[in-house]
């Protein structure tokens, strides 16, 4: 059953000659208790897509076309206070980097109980109680404690848990994780993940997994959709993309992850980097990066092909069988 369903997103900002849009047509649906990893390099338009899905867009930026419906629905054209009722209450958010996204002045349990109280949830009282429960179950150790510190006196995987507690305290039905291993050592970021798989099973919730890293998400999500230069190149089921994918891009994705098993191999990076939106090429936005073109590449813009079963590609290959 679909609870999320995002269709053509654009999100534009002003530029010296005309609007660039860095998120440009994304398309892709959620299912309810379903992980979608949302992947790509840093500039491709990841983090743009979830903010623009709860309408907090920078400034100058808007939201210029597309539809998101939650259900029955339609959060692109909520404003006000019914925005407000979807942000937390339905939608909860992991930000990238709890120590900028937690207020300084304010305890980790003040912060928790804040979208209880907003939302008309519980009462103050009833709501630090309930603060205390939700670190206790995202792995906070001395809860009551912590919930009486403030972020700059936890470490970056403790911050990184409350960011989590605040993002459930409104037991969502969505929880957006954007980037929610950035800057945490190995073994931290393999209990955040774990963290964030079990919330998903035992509440129920959809999950949208924001990385960079294709290593991450085996085994985590059940989809993945593959982004580049403000588009969805590449889209399957995550064994699907890793036995067989198809855009040049998420090949060299894969071949860029490091391995502990096999044969011994140096990595291939992929040359180059993800233009600015104000230099997208017109026709294929990877055309220039990739080893695999051919003329047709820079002359049309490929539009998603289907390579199989629930399978896309924006790659002309396809027409090639490959």
């Amino acid at each position: 059953m679909t609870l999320l369903d995002v269709r053509d997103l654009r999100v534009a900002f002003p530029a010296p000659n005309g609007a660039v849009h860095p998120v440009d047509g994304v398309s892709f649906a959620l299912a309810r208790g379903e992980t979608l990893a949302l992947v790509g390099e840093s500039g491709c338009g990841k983090s743009l897509t979830a903010l623009a899905l709860l309408q907090l867009i920078p400034r100058p930026g808007r939201l210029t076309g597309g539809t998101v419906r939650l259900g029955d629905v339609e959060v692109s054209s909520l404003q006000g206070e019914a925005l407000r009722a979807i942000r937390g209450r339905r939608i909860g958010m992991v930000f990238q980097d709890p120590l900028t996204s937690l207020n300084p002045v304010l305890t980790v349990g003040d912060q928790v109980a804040e979208g209880l109280v907003a939302h008309g949830m519980a009462t103050r009282t009833e709501a630090a109680k309930r603060a205390v429960e939700l670190l206790k179950e995202v792995g906070v150790a001395d809860a009551e404690e912590r919930a009486r510190a403030y972020p700059h006196q936890l470490s970056g995987g403790m911050r990184q848990r409350v960011g989590i507690a605040i993002a459930l305290a409104a037991e969502p039905e969505i929880l957006i994780a954007d980037e929610p291993t950035t800057a945490l050592d190995v073994t931290v970021q393999a209990q955040i993940l774990e963290l964030i798989d079990t919330l998903r099973r035992t509440r129920g919730m959809a999950v949208l997994l924001i990385t960079h890293d294709l290593g991450v998400v085996a085994g985590r999500a059940d989809r993945v959709a593959v982004m580049y230069a403000g588009q969805i190149v590449e889209q399957a089921a995550t064994a699907d993309l890793f036995a067989r994918p198809s855009h040049p891009y998420t090949r060299g994705l894969l071949a860029s992850v490091p391995r502990i098993e096999g044969t011994l191999t140096r990595l291939a990076p992929i040359p180059g980097s993800v233009p600015p939106p104000a230099q997208w090429p017109p026709a294929c936005r990877f055309e220039p990066r990739c080893g695999e073109r051919f003329a047709k590449c820079a002359a049309e813009r490929p539009p998603l092909l289907t390579a199989g079963t629930a399978h896309e590609s924006r790659c002309w290959l396809m027409e090639r069988g490959r």
